[in-house]
């Protein structure tokens, strides 16, 4: 079981931004910029190629929308996605899951630079992204 499993079966805390019956979309509690977000099958697949093809493309489906919201309700003006495969890939979390990562015209943000926002800014910044779909 991993910490994203352990989070959508509500047997700990986490910001969620969205949710449907197959997928949730929550703040990263160690942002790369603010409104990283990652994009989570409620499936647990170690890798996307774990996964039926039909599912990789629900999940991939679901970025435009909240992409969308996260730029709404950040006043980031771009983003990038990623998505790694392995320990050797980065890949922390042993289950599939896509970053949304905002970006923001005035910042200079570093890939390998992570923030620890408290919980309080996260979970403000959790409703204001719930308001923005």
């Amino acid at each position: 079981m991993t910490i994203f499993t352990e989070i959508i079966e509500g047997k700990l805390p986490g910001f969620i931004i969205f949710e449907d019956d197959h997928h949730v979309a929550i703040l990263d509690k160690y942002p790369i910029d603010t409104g990283h977000s990652l994009v989570i099958p409620k499936k647990p697949y170690e890798k996307i190629t774990d996964m039926p093809k039909n599912e990789v493309a629900d999940l991939f489906s679901l970025v435009p929308q909240i992409a969308n919201a996260i730029l709404k309700a950040t006043g980031a003006v771009a983003f990038s996605i990623a998505q790694n495969n392995g320990k050797e890939a980065k890949q922390i979390v042993p289950h599939v899951h896509i970053h949304i990562i905002p970006r923001y015209a005035n910042k200079a943000t570093m890939w390998t630079k992570r923030g620890i926002p408290k919980d309080d800014e996260l979970s403000q910044l959790q409703q204001k992204i719930k308001d923005s779909f």
